[in-house]
């Protein structure tokens, strides 16, 4: 059964299709229709797809190393960078052998800490951009946002897209946007987020994933994680089906980051099957996949422990942040 995976192209040919706001207009509403029913429909029945006992460790454990440990709160300090650090390097210190997270992930003024804090850890830093999370402001405001996380050390940017251009069909001025912050973000990976919970449809989320694609974002991000909804998983699917029809084109791997809502080891594993089935096994690995979230670890070190020892350990076994 189809589920409205669109016709690509080839990568040679995406210069000459897409070379301005007319060509990328048509580009991007030839993409077909999103099967509403069709995608809500398998993505409620990969929710329930259950994981043999053995594998839920494995599981566990693949789903913290693709984490970007998040904290993105005006509060935020630089004493509370340095405790998400030590957390993200060792998860539980009572089991050495639990892997560190993928990134952390601060605002742009929190860097140089969680740089100083990670040199030498192989776990990113991972910093939002281009004034998130509205992304209201001028290109030069957003691309000086951009050079000085990177400056400071970032290696990853999270950017937001403009909803506002995006949704008034200014699809060229949200394409020149991304591939100039991309510029600015030099050797630092980019994540473009898409806030698809302020997106008009499935339609809408598709056209912006391959949006970015185009543009040259090297994840493509659901959220901001500050508006309702966030992450879910016809949406996440959706995007999956963006990046595997991009690499079929190309031959080039892109990733996808749901972000926001995702609090307990039982959404971690749906989404962990979703990316198996619709993307393929490829995609499970923290270079092509991450969740954005807080709260997250700390379920997931929980049932971890659950599976070792036995019994429930509760949540005075792991830090609160």
């Amino acid at each position: 059964m189809s589920y409205g995976r669109p016709r690509v192209l080839p990568v040679g040919h995406f210069q000459d299709v897409v070379r301005d706001e007319s060509s990328l207009r048509r580009f991007l509403h030839a993409l077909p229709g999103v099967d509403q029913v069709g995608l809500e429909q398998r993505a409620a029945g990969l929710a329930t797809r259950s994981i043999k006992k053995a594998s839920k460790m494995w599981a566990i454990d693949t789903a913290i190393s693709m984490i970007d440990l998040t904290t993105l709160e005006g509060s935020d300090t630089p004493g509370k960078v340095r405790t998400l650090a030590a957390k993200a390097r060792r998860p539980d210190p009572g089991y050495p052998d639990v892997p560190a997270v993928a990134a952390v992930c601060v605002y742009p003024d929190m860097v140089e800490t969680a740089v100083t804090q990670l040199s030498g850890t192989g776990i990113g830093v991972a910093s939002v951009a281009t004034a998130f999370p509205s992304g209201r402001s001028i290109r030069e405001v957003k691309l000086a946002d951009t050079r000085f996380a990177v400056e400071q050390g970032a290696s990853e940017v999270d950017m937001v897209i403009d909803r506002g251009a995006f949704l008034s069909g200014r699809y060229w001025q949200v394409f020149e946007e991304i591939q100039a912050v991309k510029q600015a973000c030099g050797d630092a990976h980019l994540k473009v987020i898409l806030e698809t919970g302020e997106l008009a449809g499935y339609d809408a989320v598709r056209r912006a994933s391959w949006l970015a694609l185009l543009a040259g974002g090297d994840f493509i991000k659901t959220s901001t994680g500050k508006v309702s909804p966030a992450a879910t998983l016809p949406v996440t699917q959706l995007m999956l089906q963006a990046v595997r029809d991009w690499h079929a084109a190309t031959g080039e791997h892109r990733g996808v980051k749901p972000a926001g809502g995702i609090r307990t080891t039982k959404d971690a594993i749906k989404y962990l099957v979703t990316v198996h089935e619709v993307a393929g096994p490829d995609w499970l690995t923290p270079k092509l996949f991450r969740f954005g979230a807080s709260s997250l670890l700390n379920d997931l070190l929980m049932q971890r422990r659950t599976q070792l020892e036995g019994h429930y350990s509760g949540q005075d076994y792991v830090t609160v942040d």
